[in-house]
């Protein structure tokens, strides 16, 4: 194994708590199993790890993400993420596709919306050109968390959204009836709302949305659903 990656495992193991694990656990309907190290401790042992002279090589990166990803404590793929990030200023064109493996695999909300929301959204203000490519495949493939990651790409864009990518996206994704889909949809045009809220307010008026979506996006409004 990788000498970084054996350290960052024996690292977590020296910080376990088995009864913090059972309750982490739990909260992820027992999905994954945890080393029971809480998110402030969590973010410590990280900074052993995310100095500059200690950060592998950029073409080392996915070779240690796939392992990070293929261990059963949900806590690696959480610092796989943060690692990743920490390489966002040398994200290359062929990056999305290890983005697009971290969504498909071991995928939940908890890893989804930050490889979305920040991995997918960096890449995307760096390569614009590639969106609607990535948009039509991912909406396309059936995949839940794939379709949510389109909707969500652009949740902190503020004045750089494409409203009009972020329209055609919902639009292909109303009627559905998966729950993380919806709150997604909801979830982005609430964000968005606080940039343009003329345009948010006018668009959940014209289309028609779930209820879900529609209070989640008009939440900041005093507005009848």
């Amino acid at each position: 194994m990788n000498k970084y990656l054996h350290d960052i495992e024996s690292e977590f193991r020296k910080h376990a708590n088995p009864e913090v694990a059972g309750g982490q656990s739990a909260y992820m309907r027992h999905q994954f199993e945890f080393f029971g190290v809480k998110t402030p401790q969590r973010k410590e042992i990280q900074k052993l790890f995310f100095a500059k002279d200690k950060l592998p090589a950029k073409p080392e990166l996915e070779n240690i993400i796939k392992e990070l990803w293929s261990k059963p404590e949900r806590e690696l793929q959480y610092f796989a993420m943060e690692l990743f990030w920490k390489f966002k200023k040398q994200f290359e064109e062929q990056d999305i596709e290890l983005m697009e493996f971290m969504v498909v695999n071991k995928s939940w909300w908890d890893t989804v919306d930050m490889i979305a929301g920040k991995l997918m959204g960096e890449y995307f203000l760096k390569f614009p050109e590639r969106r609607k490519e990535y948009v039509d495949r991912w909406l396309a493939s059936g995949n839940m968390w794939l379709q949510r990651s389109a909707v969500l790409f652009q949740l902190n864009y503020k004045g750089k959204t494409d409203a009009e990518l972020l329209a055609y996206t919902i639009n292909s994704l109303k009627g559905s009836n998966e729950f993380f889909i919806n709150k997604a949809i909801g979830w982005a045009l609430r964000n968005y709302s606080k940039t343009n809220p003329a345009w948010v307010i006018e668009f959940a008026e014209e289309t028609k949305l779930s209820g879900l979506s529609s209070r989640e996006a008009l939440r900041l409004f005093k507005v009848d659903y």
